[in-house]
């Protein structure tokens, strides 16, 4: 494969600025071949956001794009996140991102552990200060841990990417994008994995389309 991917997007379906069609074609302008529309959810929208986005995969395809239908479980209580990681994909979900601990916001603690001790997550999104233990946890159950573009949240990438190199972590780079100005340019991407201080194999690695089959199997 080849081309750019990005698996952590949002979308009028919570808090993005664009509508799920229009993201897509700006994306697919910038050379996207796969793009995971992951909006927040929690038990109240999984359903809706999941079955919503499945309708543009026909319209994606025709920009050229193979439509990843995410989402993001958002501030849910630990606990419940197995639960509705399973659920996600039973409704059909391609993808399911875990909105990590990141040092900007009230993350409930223990929410980076029960991502990356479940098989059914796949990204573990801006996981703030991840313990060496749950990164271990991560790469034993597939979890990649992402490198975000996100202001505020990318504080902590060259800490997240030490601990997923040390722990035999997959990484992701991801925009995290709401909004048109956060969508990136490939040379955006490499800028962001290597300031995050990945060596340049492991930016080839993590920045390439690649890598999406090796963690989803697609």
């Amino acid at each position: 494969m080849s081309g750019l991917y990005d698996l952590h997007t949002h979308t009028t379906l919570s808090d993005g600025d664009l509508l799920p069609i229009e993201l897509v074609r700006r994306l697919s302008v910038l050379g996207y071949e796969v793009v995971g529309i992951a909006d927040h959810v929690d038990c109240s929208n999984i359903r809706s956001v999941v079955e919503t986005t499945a309708c543009l995969r026909e319209s994606a395809a025709r920009y050229g794009v193979r439509l990843l239908c995410g989402v993001e479980i958002t501030h849910v209580p630990p606990e419940e996140i197995a639960g509705l990681a399973a659920r996600a994909k039973d409704e059909g979900a391609d993808l399911v991102v875990v909105h990590g601990e990141t040092t900007v916001e009230p993350v409930a603690p223990g929410t980076d552990h029960a991502a990356c001790a479940c098989p059914e997550v796949d990204v573990l999104g801006h996981p703030g200060f991840i313990t060496p233990e749950d990164a271990h946890l991560a790469a034993e159950n597939r979890v990649a841990l992402e490198i975000t573009a996100r202001a505020g949240h990318n504080r902590t990438n060259g800490y997240v990417a030490m601990v997923a190199r040390e722990a035999g972590c997959m990484m992701v780079v991801d925009s995290d994008a709401h909004a048109p100005s956060d969508l990136m340019t490939a040379e955006e991407r490499m800028a962001v994995a290597r300031g995050a201080g990945l060596t340049e194999e492991e930016c080839r690695r993590s920045a390439s389309i690649n890598i999406v089959s090796d963690l989803l199997g697609i």
